[in-house]
């Protein structure tokens, strides 16, 4: 694929109109709602259980988009469409359903699923919804990150991190997105392709971190 970019935009008026000042406060949430992702991280491991919930997803949302969408950390109001995408999310009054049913599938399959799986199912499932007017890509990888560090039990150290390494290349995940757009055409949940994307890039997270605590790579 030659487009290395996805947008989604639903119609709205634009609270930032400068292209540069509008980068600027989209970089400057990007750390806001990375640390966010990382406090929800420190507060389920101290706590020792976790459940997600659509309040997260929302909170998540809201700091990627705050002073830049009016629909910051609320959903859709109407369709979108996904440019450079064959997929065709679902209606609006749709979504609050959709994404109840993919938190009730996290958390029913929290024990018995790998924390690759569950993260690429939220980078999947969050992305077929496409639950907002903007920043669906943003907010599915952090809460994909979010959840397998969870899950994995612990902050996972090194950098770049995963999404980092998404944004940089972001081919290899639209195709993993497609792969299983596809399969959930034919009736069946296949995260394969997602699951090599992340597990790759988990493992170059981590040996970047061993790099820089031994000198050498592993």
């Amino acid at each position: 694929m030659a487009n290395d970019r996805r947008d989604s935009r639903a119609l709205e008026p634009e609270l930032i109109r400068d292209p540069m000042a509008k980068a600027e406060a989209e970089a400057r949430n990007g750390l806001r709602q990375y640390d966010a992702g990382i406090q929800a991280v420190q507060t389920a491991l101290e706590r020792g259980a976790f459940k997600l919930r659509v309040s997260l997803i929302l909170a998540l949302h809201r700091e990627a988009l705050a002073g830049i969408s009016m629909y910051a950390g609320n959903f859709r109001p109407a369709g979108v469409e996904i440019k450079g995408s064959k997929h065709e999310p679902p209606g609006a009054h749709l979504v609050p359903e959709h994404i109840e049913e993919m938190c009730d599938y996290v958390n029913e399959h929290w024990d018995a699923s790998t924390p690759i799986h569950l993260a690429s199912y939220i980078m999947w499932r969050l992305n077929w919804i496409h639950p907002f007017a903007d920043g669906n890509g943003r907010t599915s990888r952090i809460l994909s990150y979010v959840v397998l560090s969870i899950r994995a039990g612990a902050v996972l150290p090194g950098t770049p991190t995963i999404p980092d390494q998404i944004v940089d290349n972001r081919n290899p995940y639209f195709e993993a997105l497609d792969a299983a757009d596809t399969a959930w055409k034919e009736k069946r949940i296949d995260l394969s392709r997602m699951e090599e994307l992340l597990a790759g890039l988990l493992a170059q997270q981590l040996a970047s971190f061993y790099e820089a605590a031994s000198g050498r790579m592993p």
